[in-house]
């Protein structure tokens, strides 16, 4: 009787309480509005929250430390969800009028995160505002720009990284960290490893099956020294050297660890995305009172995706269209508003299969009043470069000598009648992307100011152009397999470049043919690859601070073998051969990874130095021990670059089993043994996975197929 009271108070609690919901992230960007003429500043604040369960915003935001004004907010709108609140997506727009112009701190704690791995219970939400003057844009500091879908999901053989968006519409730099130094429970990972320049996570180990929480905080650092002014005339300096951060605004989200799939190629076993689904880290530009359209498209093969989750503003609409194929589209359209002027909006989407998802990308539309002139061009694109030639005519009033490619130090020329620019596939800041099922090569044109300047009297312009190749093609060859040079800029040392090449021999005078790419080697092979620097400047040094062999196209990849590490050779056939201050010619001997993998990529981390520095790290050479790092001077020195350079492809070996006369194979007693083994080790393993599938939370995606 006991029993079955305690079972009628439970069941009287759960319904009182209602359906449960659980927390899956949050994110924050904030952006001034006017100044009054008493000198107050209007602050708007847009906040994203995910969950599961029933829509809405748990949060509560609080002024925690300085004078934040009345803060007033309008009622969560719901931006995307899923059917049987599998999950959901809201934004809230917030703002207050702030007088003091100085700094200070809004939060809002709660709990409880949907129930994950390590058990993580209530959440910190912080956001650091300054509202004082900057110097260089004469107005109070933007934040960061992030977010992030509700629901990001990855089979457990999967992970490899994740890009999150880091934007900034002032041009700092943004930086990711876990934690800050007012945040005692924000979640670390043994097991990734946060760039925390790019904002990317790369998976060291394999996770558990299960929900993993990850808590990041943005920060935005100003490129060069600034001042900072508050409404009665005090300043403070932000030093680039020594720098402070203007801002911090939370991201957290969580990250759904699935059981392993059968494989993890992007159109066949996860969606793909195909053209013309924006590249992450795209910028759009809108104007007030206009409908912006996004086309999203998606494939895969051996499953059906049946929606695209989205993180949008409010008032975005989403339509998708099946074609063949396996192919869905996404339409998302959003028409900005007055409120909206000026705002750099995150977009973050993904495509989603019953088992898989595709790679979550991020994009920002820039509002603007009106839509920034684009003007009528033509592009030109050969195997090996881009001509774009824009009509002056559809530009009146344009100074061409205040136009710029991304990379400024390239010049465009002109006629009476048009302004013209040609470049190779690798240089004025071109940049590559594989988008599914082309190779598009990008650059833009751009209007710039003094950038002192307060006001102009000049329209702006910003326009992109690009070449795109089919994958399928022969043009392919060369720029799938083979990697070109690496073109890179950087104030202290201009524009400079890396070759990565393999040699038929190790004279290092005849490079392999970029058309016998993947390059063919059997083991034990000697391998000749040689990385030079290319610079107009004459004293520099190239230093190789480190190189690793990985199966596929990533440094990052989970599955490694270090060459170099820290400067110090780690291989034991590896010869370094002599050669000049920016050259390094090696040889290895081939192999080849165990697993049944055949392709070896070689990527490698480089940096340039002043030749005399005798505190760069070209001086410090190989740090096989701690003690032996010292401070180093980084004007002398550029910023440590990835290049890679593959496939190596290794020749199958063939392996004749012995038989007997009868035709059968000789089984020996080991092989028995090893069998007996191999059967006990499956059935522990099964017995893991079914131990971990009743620990994982099951959520049940067929119906969304079904209702497609």
């Amino acid at each position: 009787m006991a029993h079955g009271a305690m079972l009628l108070l439970l069941i009287s609690l759960a319904l009182a309480l209602g359906p449960a919901v659980g927390f899956y992230g949050g994110s924050m960007t904030f952006t001034p509005g006017n100044r009054f003429p008493d000198g107050s500043v209007e602050m708007h604040f847009y906040y994203r929250e995910s969950s599961r369960g029933p829509c809405g915003s748990q949060v509560d935001w609080i002024c925690e430390s300085g004078s934040c004004g009345i803060l007033t907010n309008t009622e969560p709108v719901v931006t995307d969800s899923a059917a049987e609140n599998l999950w959901c997506q809201s934004e809230v727009h917030m703002a207050t009028n702030v007088t003091s112009n100085g700094p200070f701190i809004l939060s809002s704690s709660g709990c409880c995160w949907e129930d994950n791995d390590h058990g993580v219970g209530g959440w910190t939400l912080r956001t650091h505002v300054d509202t004082g003057r900057r110097s260089d844009t004469q107005s109070p500091n933007r934040s960061p720009v992030s977010a992030a879908i509700p629901n990001i999901r990855i089979p457990q053989n999967c992970f490899q990284s994740i890009h999150l968006l880091a934007h900034d519409p002032d041009d700092d730099v943004v930086r990711c960290r876990f934690n800050d130094a007012n945040c005692t429970v924000c979640h670390q990972h043994q097991n990734i490893h946060l760039q925390e320049e790019s904002c990317t996570l790369h998976r060291e180990n394999s996770l558990d099956v299960g929900v993993h929480v990850f808590e990041l905080m943005l920060e935005d650092y100003p490129v060069s020294n600034i001042t900072v002014t508050d409404n009665s005339g005090v300043s403070s300096v932000s030093d680039s050297s020594n720098p402070t951060a203007l801002s911090q605004v939370p991201l957290q989200f969580a990250v759904e660890i699935l059981p392993p799939s059968q494989g993890c190629v992007p159109g066949v076993n996860k969606p793909s995305f195909l053209t013309p689904t924006p590249l992450h880290g795209d910028v759009h530009h809108a104007a007030v009172g206009e409908a912006h359209e996004i086309t999203l498209r998606a494939q895969t093969s051996d499953s059906s995706i049946y929606d695209f989750q989205v993180s949008g503003p409010s008032n975005m609409s989403k339509t998708l269209t099946s074609e063949s194929n396996g192919v869905l589209v996404a339409t998302l359209t959003w028409t900005p508003q007055d409120t909206d002027l000026y705002r750099r909006v995150p977009v973050c989407f993904a495509a989603d299969a019953l088992h898989s998802q595709s790679e979550m990308r991020c994009i920002i539309v820039a509002v603007a009043k009106a839509r920034i002139l684009s003007g009528e061009a033509k592009v030109i694109c050969e195997d090996n470069s881009i001509s774009i030639v824009v009509s002056k005519a559809s530009m009146d009033g344009i100074d061409q000598n205040w136009l710029q490619l991304r990379d400024p130090t390239c010049s465009l020329t002109s006629n009476e009648t048009h302004i013209l620019g040609s470049m190779s596939l690798n240089t004025c800041g071109t940049t590559m992307d594989d988008t599914g099922d082309f190779i598009v090569f990008k650059n833009e044109i751009n209007s710039f100011e003094n950038p002192n300047a307060v006001i102009t009297r000049r329209n702006q312009v910003k326009f992109g152009f690009s070449c795109q190749y089919p994958k399928m093609a022969s043009v392919s060859n060369r720029y799938v397999n083979h990697k070109s040079d690496y073109i890179f800029t950087e104030s202290s040392f201009g524009t400079f470049g890396y070759s990565f090449e393999v040699f038929s021999d190790s004279s290092f005078n005849s490079q392999v043919d970029p058309s016998l790419y993947p390059v063919q080697v059997e083991l034990m092979d000697q391998i000749y690859m040689g990385i030079e620097a290319h610079t107009a400047l004459p004293e520099v040094t190239l230093f190789v601070e480190s190189c690793r062999a990985t199966p596929e196209d990533n440094p990052f990849s989970a599955v490694f073998y270090d060459i170099i590490k820290d400067g110090c050779v780690m291989d034991d056939t590896v010869m370094v051969y002599p050669s000049a201050s920016t050259k390094y010619d090696f040889q290895i001997q081939a192999f080849k990874f165990t697993g049944g993998f055949d392709e070896v990529y070689i990527s490698c981390s480089v940096i340039l130095c002043a030749k005399d520095s005798l505190n760069s790290r070209c001086a410090q050479g190989c740090l096989d021990q701690a003690a032996r790092r010292r401070r180093r001077d980084v004007s002398q020195e550029t910023a440590r670059h990835y290049i890679t350079q593959g496939p190596l492809r290794v020749a199958r070996q063939t392996h004749n089993a012995a038989s007997n006369d009868d035709g059968f194979l000789h089984l020996s007693t080991s092989t028995g043994v090893f069998a007996g083994l191999f059967v006990v080790s499956i059935a522990v393993l099964v017995g893991i996975l079914v131990y971990n599938a009743r620990r994982t939370r099951p959520i049940d995606r067929m119906h969304l197929l079904s209702t497609f």
